[in-house]
């Protein structure tokens, strides 16, 4: 009759194990006709569970605990340079080079992940290669805040976006631009902090990599043809952001020879860890959702599945090693980096 009665959809819309299933994708939004928005239904319900009745997966509470201690979701206390200790050139911090153009935003994965540290030095080996005069916050970056927003922790996403701003705003990022290897990164600090006064211009580093190539700035040895190459388009940078054209390109200036998979570009299918599902176990259902992208992948004869996501690479990593056969798992940047002109 129109009116409203209460009662929560929990009790007969929809169920929890629904409700923390959801990967964040973006795909019910972007293919609804009439302009529903599920998954920000989903998220909305999420942050009541999580901050009006403190009901969650159990396991995301290390992630909450992480980020709140240590300003990560992995809760690792330690140097969030470390990873640039192996390079063969110095990779300075924005107090360091103040005059820099280009801010390098590591993120959580790339500075304590070990898989994601490779892609960070991959991507500061092709700035470094490329001349781009660049520095990094070092130990003032922190977690955007990201998989807390889509975990539902609302307050501590706020807390932590306004600690980035202040310490983005005091090395004069707002007048310079960012960089990110990690979608999620690139979506919270330039779709989302301008609502609570950051304003930046942020790119994803496949998007400045294509821009360097392009320019003549980065020499690649085109040439030689790499393996058979196919490209995973994660969620928070195809329908999220856009950037679909970037990454293909800088892929084909490297020599690869792309073939698509069956569900690519704005029809492409989860790796699995968006929407904080990373920091827990899978909701029931019949197939993984790593699994069944990566069997995707392994259907095209590529012989390496090329990423620009960490959290996409930790997936497709995991569903290669149960799978038990052997595909190269790849970043964009670390494919571009190994084609570099001596």
């Amino acid at each position: 009759a129109g009116e409203e009665d209460g009662t929560p959809l929990l009790e007969f819309a929809i169920s929890h194990s629904a409700i923390w299933a959801c990967t964040a994708c973006g795909a019910c939004v972007d293919v609804c006709p009439v302009g529903n928005e599920p998954m920000f239904d989903i998220l909305d319900i999420r942050r009541s569970q999580v901050l009006m009745d403190s009901q969650f997966p159990h396991e995301l509470k290390g992630a909450f605990t992480g980020m709140e201690r240590n300003g990560n979701p992995w809760q690792m206390a330690g140097d969030r340079l470390a990873w640039a200790k192996p390079l063969d050139f110095a990779v300075p911090t924005a107090e360091e080079n103040p005059d820099y153009e280009v801010l390098f935003w590591v993120g959580c994965a790339g500075a304590f992940d070990p898989s994601a540290q490779e892609i960070a030095r991959a991507t500061a080996t092709v700035l470094h290669a490329a001349g781009v005069n660049f520095a990094v916050l070092g130990n003032d970056e922190t977690c955007t805040g990201d998989t807390a927003r889509r975990a539902g922790n609302e307050y501590l996403f706020y807390e932590m976006a306004l600690a980035n701003i202040e310490a983005l705003n005091a090395v004069g990022a707002n007048k310079k631009t960012i960089v990110a290897s990690c979608p999620h990164c690139l979506h919270t600090l330039g779709k989302e902090y301008p609502d609570y006064g950051g304003h930046y211009t942020v790119l994803h580093h496949t998007q400045l990599i294509s821009e360097l190539i392009g320019s003549g700035k980065l020499r690649l040895n085109g040439n030689n043809q790499l393996e058979k190459v196919t490209f995973h388009d994660p969620c928070y940078l195809g329908r999220h952001n856009g950037i679909y054209q970037d990454p293909r390109e800088a892929l084909a200036k490297a020599g690869a020879t792309l073939l698509e998979m069956d569900r690519y570009g704005s029809d492409s299918f989860c790796c699995g860890a968006g929407g904080a599902q990373m920091w827990k176990e899978e909701e029931p259902g019949s197939a993984a959702v790593n699994a069944t992208r990566y069997a995707e992948a392994r259907a095209t004869g590529a012989e390496v599945l090329a990423v620009g996501c960490p959290f996409c690479a930790r997936m497709m990593n995991d569903a290669n090693a149960n799978s038990g056969e052997s595909i190269a798992v790849k970043d964009v940047a670390q494919v571009v980096a190994a084609a570099i002109q001596p």
